[in-house]
């Protein structure tokens, strides 16, 4: 899985790394996959709670030390 579009949101708090997101995933078209990369220890659940309402897929998500990085596909239209 190779992302269209990487945004790196560390040193944001919540909601902003949702905001973010939502924003960068307006740019993409019905099931392409933006990669996400945060510092905020909530949004493992956000984003999966955004998902979940919004329909976008998450693909996968993992931890790096303090980041934690998100695949999302965002649903098709």
């Amino acid at each position: 899985m190779h992302p269209q579009l990487t945004i790196d949101l560390s040193g944001l708090n919540c909601p902003l790394p949702i905001l973010r997101t939502k924003k960068a995933l307006a740019t993409l078209a019905g099931g392409e996959i933006v990669q996400v990369t945060c510092t905020d220890p909530a949004t493992p659940t956000d984003f999966a709670a955004f998902c979940r309402q919004t329909g976008n897929e998450l693909l996968e998500q993992w931890q790096e030390e303090t980041r934690f990085l998100f695949l999302i596909k965002k649903r098709a239209e």
